[in-house]
């Protein structure tokens, strides 16, 4: 069955583009073009990844970003500006896993989307990680039996520093390993979800235990030193 993409976005001649890119490559394509109403375009659609503009009509991407995410954790790349770069923090923030900026070509964004809709993790068996247990056949992580509510892109950062807790990820290594990217990218995309992950499994954010920075290196699992 083909991925349901949802495209929100109020230039025309660029939902034309998208939608052609996409239908080419075999996507199931809906659309919608301002923030009002977005969350309920995206309800009807169900779609499988969102493409979310920053400036809309009616309310703006970053509300609508933190609108789906309230209640899905459906893969959100927001597309920006060149001069919208205070907005692509705020759209991680609100929970978007990506960003693409415009003007964009066609492989860069159909990258981006494949990266997002790959299977987290084909890898099995239950991992565990300080008091966290996670299981890659349902991406469920739990503390003590309650299950900790992660994105799909949340779950496979945190997996993949778990599997090798002795490791440090470099925020480049992280950036090839859990977004795809095969290049120099934004390391501000590390950073912001290395946050928004901590506020959802560390008991104190401010005092990691589960996601720790080594210094001047990256990230790792477990406590700073190796």
């Amino acid at each position: 069955m083909a991925h349901k993409i949802l495209v929100i976005d109020d230039d025309n001649a660029l939902r034309e583009m998208v939608g052609i890119v996409l239908e080419s490559e075999g996507f199931d394509v809906s659309y919608h073009d301002a923030g009002s109403g977005a969350l309920e375009a995206f309800k009807t659609s169900a779609p499988d990844l969102v493409l979310l503009d920053v400036m809309l009509p009616g309310k703006d991407g970053i509300e609508v970003c933190q609108e789906i995410r309230a209640i899905a954790g459906t893969p959100i790349i927001m597309l920006t500006a060149k001069t919208e770069s205070e907005d692509v923090v705020r759209g991680l923030e609100a929970g978007a896993d990506d960003y693409v900026v415009k003007p964009h070509n066609g492989a860069e964004l159909l990258a981006r989307i494949k990266a997002r809709l790959r299977p987290v993790t084909e890898d099995g068996g239950i991992i565990t990680v300080g008091e966290l247990t996670m299981d890659p056949r349902s991406y469920e992580v739990k503390r003590a039996g309650v299950r900790i509510s992660l994105t799909p892109l949340e779950f496979k950062l945190l997996h993949t520093l778990a599997v090798k807790p002795q490791q440090v990820f470099s925020r480049e290594m992280l950036l090839e390993q859990v977004w795809g990217y095969q290049y120099k990218a934004d390391t501000r995309l590390v950073n912001v979800h290395v946050q928004r992950l901590r506020s959802k499994v560390e008991e104190d954010p401010e005092n990691p235990k589960i996601v720790t920075t080594v210094r001047g290196h990256g990230y790792r699992a477990g406590n700073e030193t190796p």
